[in-house]
């Protein structure tokens, strides 16, 4: 077993850089200097954290050329979306600090059973995050911040492909006055990242990731008791209903789509077209995204780049040639390139039915599914025709309707309506079903790893 880490460019194929894998002993060395940051870090005021979650947000926009350059040559980012996550990292540093000191402040009570009751939200000591490589700063900074405001100290096992971009992230806060310890990353390899859920300093593990991961992860932190929240895999269905307006739809299908290279969990995945509009949309919808060329993510001239590691792009492959041996019908792309770099075609298939990958599971590219709906309500039958739940999105010109119908009956943590949307630091983000459970941003994600205390006063 090797016991180092090389981060390839996806674009080239050319080696980045070479990370000696810690140790068990030294990985627990950082896990028990993080226990210790924490013991002064969760007596600091609230009004404090903020200041230095605000810089922190400062320092990253200081640092948003070298982050941007960095995601491009780790995971294949165009720069220009890659600058939008900085963005919108600054944006939850700016909310978190904002809001922070009043969702964590004091609430008082009126108990029965004394004269005074205080609910406090106690930090809990070491949280533990283990980070994919579609979003190499976003995915931190959504788990690490919260918790840093809440009083926690934070420990990252990022991505391999993306250690770099975690490493840098480390210097980030620090240089913005993040004391010592309270924020590390480990270079760490799956087996000690089982000895660290165990620590008995870590009271709580965060995952995003797939399914799979999710399921292993769970249930390695309850041999130990420990809280998780877990952001997983989704295949998330875009319904276009009967009264559609056809160049927004378009328009929200093809971005919702290929937005991040398709790698995106809450991403555009399954397009659920009534008979109504199927034929004119499948026409204009794979004219465009015929038109849209995977190329080097540095040069103007592509619309997206390539996927993040060769494996992955010959995995999505497999699921495509499955798909298609099973029924589905290839309209675009579908065919594998030679050559360096893990790059894809935009790839679109009809005849998406039940038992095919591209029904079944997620496809993590630019990929698209077919699927036709006899109307309205059958669109919404298929929609919920999936393990996974955290996205989706609605197409109407009846808004008031689309908007009951996400709020009552689609089975997701997240809905958008007419147009795509990501994440933003107000809104609550997760999912349902095996899309995983908890909630990230919108305030939910500073509550997640707290201990909510009752102080009852019985008489003073």
């Amino acid at each position: 077993m090797s016991n180092s880490i090389t981060t390839v460019n996806p674009t080239t194929g050319e080696t980045l850089e070479t990370y000696t894998l810690m140790d068990e002993s030294q990985a627990k060395q950082i896990v028990e200097a993080s226990h210790e940051a924490f013991l002064d870090w969760r007596l600091k005021p609230l009004e404090h954290r903020a200041k230095v979650v605000k810089a922190i947000g400062e320092a990253m926009n200081a640092h948003k050329e070298e982050l941007t350059d960095l995601m491009v040559k780790e995971m294949g980012k165009l720069p220009s979306q890659a600058r939008l996550e900085v963005d919108l990292c600054v944006g939850i540093c700016d909310y978190t600090a904002e809001h922070g000191p009043t969702k964590l402040a004091d609430e008082e009570r009126k108990p029965g059973n004394g004269e005074r009751g205080i609910v406090t939200y106690s930090p809990m000591g070491v949280i533990y995050g283990i980070q994919p490589w579609n979003f190499p700063a976003y995915q931190v900074v959504r788990y690490s911040i919260a918790n840093i405001m809440a009083g926690n100290s934070v420990l990252l096992k990022h991505a391999e492909n993306v250690t770099g971009s975690g490493l840098l992230l480390e210097k980030i806060y620090r240089e913005a006055g993040l004391p010592e310890n309270v924020f590390r990353t480990l270079v760490i390899s799956h087996d000690v990242s089982d000895t660290i859920i165990a620590h008995k300093a870590v009271r709580g593990v965060t995952l995003t990731g797939s399914d799979g991961a999710g399921r292993k992860v769970a249930a390695k932190a309850a041999e130990h008791l420990k809280k998780t929240v877990l952001e997983l895999g989704s295949n998330d269905a875009y319904l276009v209903l009967d009264d559609a307006d056809l160049d927004v739809a378009v328009d929200t299908c093809v971005t919702g789509r290929v937005f991040n290279g398709g790698q995106t969990c809450v991403a555009a995945k399954r397009f659920v077209v009534t008979e109504k509009n199927y034929e004119a949309f499948k026409e204009r919808y794979v004219a465009r995204m015929k038109d849209l060329k995977a190329g080097d993510p540095t040069k103007e001239d592509s619309d997206l780049g390539p996927m993040a590691r060769v494996d992955l792009r010959d995995g999505l492959h497999k699921q495509v040639e499955e798909s298609v041996r099973k029924g589905a019908k290839i309209l675009c792309g579908g065919e594998k390139p030679e050559g360096k770099g893990a790059f894809y075609p935009v790839t679109v298939l009809d005849n998406v039915t039940p038992g095919q990958p591209a029904y079944d599971d997620e496809l993590f590219g630019p990929v698209a599914a077919l699927i036709r709906a006899k109307d309205d309500e059958d669109a919404m039958r298929i929609a919920n025709d999936s393990r996974y739940g955290l996205g989706g999105g609605i197409i109407s010109k009846d808004v008031k309707r689309a908007t009951e119908l996400a709020s009552k009956y689609f089975d997701t943590g997240m809905v958008f309506i007419n147009g795509f949307g990501v994440a933003t630091p107000e809104m609550p983000f997760g999912g349902v079903k095996d899309s995983g459970y908890g909630r990230e941003h919108g305030g939910f994600g500073m509550h997640e790893f707290v201990n909510i205390k009752s102080v009852i006063v019985v008489q003073s």
